[in-house]
């Protein structure tokens, strides 16, 4: 089972997800079209999605639904385990968490696992020491103005 996630950097929330039973370009694609209808990213080159050098975000499809919506694309150094610290340190905690704390009898079980953790648990309440000890839903609160559709 393979999960992606694409979290935004300002407020740690995991904005986008998708799980599957392979690694094919769609896994990252779905997750990006789910970023993409929660967040409505402005089409002015403003919104950067960063990602390493897997065969997934180096793919046509992925790259045209950057392009697409306006997303401009950044792939860290080929090695360099800093580029992409945040996501490890989300896939670690995750991993803590959730994915070590119990054996899973069915890949459906593990999925159902990982959405409540994700929406239920990561999101709204997980609180973070990066951003004031909130939790990201909490931040973006506090750092968006009602009008915004963050």
């Amino acid at each position: 089972m393979y999960c992606a996630a694409v979290l935004d950097v300002f407020s740690r929330r995991i904005v986008g997800w998708s799980i599957d039973d392979n690694m094919r370009t769609e896994l990252v694609t779905d997750a990006l079209g789910m970023a993409i209808l929660r967040r409505k990213p402005l089409d002015d080159g403003s919104t950067v999605l960063h990602s390493d050098h897997g065969s997934q975000f180096t793919s046509w499809a992925f790259g045209r639904r950057l392009v697409d919506a306006g997303i401009v694309p950044s792939m860290g150094s080929i090695g360099d385990c800093y580029d992409n610290s945040m996501m490890e340190s989300f896939w670690g905690t995750m991993q803590l968490e959730l994915l070590d704390s119990r054996k899973w009898a069915t890949r459906a079980e593990l999925a159902t696992g990982i959405f409540e953790w994700i929406e239920c648990w990561y999101n709204p309440i997980r609180r973070h020491s990066s951003i004031a000890m909130l939790s990201p839903v909490e931040f973006e609160a506090r750092h968006t103005s009602p009008d915004q559709d963050h």
